[in-house]
């Protein structure tokens, strides 16, 4: 091997070490944000991409704030399985939780533990944004007129993003 390809592999693996620092610190300073809630938030009969945690966290980036936006929905879950899933879904370094507790409670017969979730996460510091249903009244609905459109989810990001930016104090 010459001087001049050592020299080279040598500047290769450096750019590259450099490259994976810069990925690891940009990913460290990303806000975590957790979108609690049943299949409003998973984002029934849409693409993944589609629901509107992922929408809001493209959204905020376009807007200049560092933000990943965990989406910890599960389709039919009520407030009690919610709580039960509560240390899972929400990791430690959480910055932000968005709560959907959507209408499962009602139309499963459960009771809503909605309170003792914000209260536990008050409790680890972690400030909660309740979404109601009435946030999804006048959006664009699928045809079963409870889950939102791919549209109706972005219009859903859009209109919380600034609540979202505020909680962050950005």
């Amino acid at each position: 091997m010459t001087f001049k390809t050592f020299r080279f592999q040598t500047l290769a693996k450096l750019l590259l070490a450099a490259a994976f620092l810069g990925l690891g610190l940009a990913l460290a300073e990303a806000t975590t944000i957790v979108a609690l809630g049943a299949s409003n938030t998973y984002g029934k009969g849409v693409a993944r991409n589609q629901a509107y945690p992922a929408q809001l966290e493209v959204i905020l980036r376009g807007k200049g704030t560092p933000a990943r936006v965990i989406n910890a929905g599960i389709n039919g879950d009520t407030t009690e399985g919610m709580l039960r899933r509560l240390d899972r879904a929400v990791p430690n370094g959480t910055s932000l939780v968005l709560f959907q507790p959507g209408g499962n409670d009602r139309r499963k017969g459960s009771m809503d533990r909605s309170a003792e979730i914000q209260s536990r996460l008050s409790a680890r510091g972690i400030p909660v944004i309740v979404l109601g249903n009435e946030m999804l009244q006048g959006l664009p609905h699928q045809p079963d007129g409870i889950h939102l459109t791919p549209e109706g989810y972005h219009m859903l990001a859009e209109a919380i993003a600034p609540r979202v930016a505020g909680a962050m104090g950005r």
